[in-house]
């Protein structure tokens, strides 16, 4: 007998209990996405030093969150109660994929300026081989 009053062979024989996955409050987590969301979108449009790629890598672990806790639902059988933050959520989305499109398409005008700026200075003839008498 143990100090607990079982054998130590009826301990051993006992199957472990899984360990439980706590329940997720769906409503919360609506919430954290539509926040996150929210806070890049902002940041995007304003802050020259955001970070984009923890700010992606935010927005895909609570994403993957929401798919988690959403899994085995059927389609439209969404509880009613989180229909109108999901519809809130998607609408955040879309505000936030406008920003990114229209910061990546800023950072490609820019990439194209530069580029342009290069092959300028490179077609200037400051180096070019006849400047140097290789191509007499």
């Amino acid at each position: 007998m143990s100090f607990y009053g079982e054998s130590s062979q009826s301990l051993a024989i006992r199957p472990t209990p899984e360990p439980s996955v706590p329940a997720i409050n769906l409503g919360a987590l609506i919430g954290r996405i539509e926040e996150a969301i929210g806070e890049e979108t902002v940041a995007i449009r304003t802050d020259v030093h955001f970070d984009i790629k923890a700010s992606n890598a935010r927005k895909s672990r609570y994403l993957y969150e929401l798919t988690r806790a959403l899994k085995g639902a059927r389609e439209g059988a969404v509880p009613v109660e989180h229909r109108d933050g999901l519809i809130r959520l998607r609408e955040r989305l879309a505000d936030n994929e406008a920003a990114i499109r229209a910061h990546l398409s800023a950072v490609n005008e820019v990439a194209n300026l530069m580029q342009n700026v290069i092959q300028r200075a490179e077609n200037d003839g400051t180096y070019s081989a006849g400047e140097f008498g290789y191509g007499r």
